[in-house]
């Protein structure tokens, strides 16, 4: 296993086991609390987790189970391929997910070894990669459901994960397209994002005479700053909360700063 596929394992396995253990203090109340997933619960999310891990293993999370529609929170190919894992364990009870999903991250852990690190494997961005790229999106994905997880039952923490310096690698990549694309800034905008907390970094994002967006090591002038919490960027990131739903400081172009805001979500 090479260096970087073993350090996207080992945030993976990390970000999954912290989950489980903070899932073994759940009361019953726990379970079915509402996430900002709309139509999720805790428990929902844990059955997702066990769905995905167990796809990877090459088995059927959901053997004989199919939806008979559509629910409402189903709003594409992607959400109507999860679905069924979550439903069919809607019955039940968290514990014994919670136990599902205990034995298939002992079974992914067994297989991953073996696993060629340039292996071709589809990412969820829509493209071919290696497998080592593959583990890196598997610890932010399960990274963010932990967090989504933790803020519905109002016990923060693992913020500062190796799984989140993962997750930032994967996010920031989109950056430059949110101000340039999404906000539709104009050539000659400079924006710059000013993230604090367990994982703090700014990152200067210019548009070009061609109207591409690109990183750039300073602000430029009369740069619009948007200053924020880590966890605030991440729920932007992943779409959990709107502009409207966080606090962010502003300097600079408020207006242009709300259509960056509005445009920062990049999970499917």
């Amino acid at each position: 296993m090479s260096e970087e596929m073993a350090g996207n394992v080992a945030a993976f396995e990390q970000t999954v086991r912290s989950t489980i253990a903070l899932a073994e203090t759940f009361g019953e109340a726990d379970w079915d609390r509402p996430t900002e997933l709309p139509g999720w619960t805790v428990k929902d999310i844990v059955s997702h987790l066990v769905g995905v891990e167990t796809l990877m293993v090459g088995e059927d999370p959901a053997p004989g189970h199919t939806l008979p529609e559509d629910p409402p929170h189903v709003r594409n190919d992607l959400g109507r391929a999860m679905e069924p894992a979550v439903d069919h364990r809607r019955g039940t009870p968290g514990p014994r997910v919670l136990a599902e999903l205990r034995a298939v991250l002992d079974r992914r852990m067994e297989l991953l070894p073996a696993i060629d690190p340039d292996r071709p494997a589809m990412l969820p961005i829509g493209r071919e990669g290696t497998y080592t790229e593959l583990m890196a999106f598997r610890a932010f994905d399960c990274w963010a459901h932990e967090q989504d997880i933790r803020r519905a039952v109002g016990r923060p923490g693992n913020l500062d994960a190796p799984a989140a310096e993962r997750t930032l690698r994967i996010v920031e990549r989109g950056l430059p397209m949110i101000v340039a694309k999404r906000a539709a800034a104009a050539p000659g905008t400079s924006v710059t994002f000013e993230v604090t907390g367990p994982v703090a970094f700014t990152r200067h994002v210019t548009v070009g005479p061609d109207g591409h967006g690109a990183f750039a090591e300073a602000p430029g002038e009369d740069a619009t700053v948007l200053r924020m919490d880590w966890e605030t960027f991440l729920c932007l990131v992943t779409g959990r909360r709107g502009a409207a739903e966080v606090t962010v400081e502003v300097h600079g172009d408020e207006v242009l700063a709300g259509r960056v805001l509005g445009a920062m979500a990049l999970a499917p």
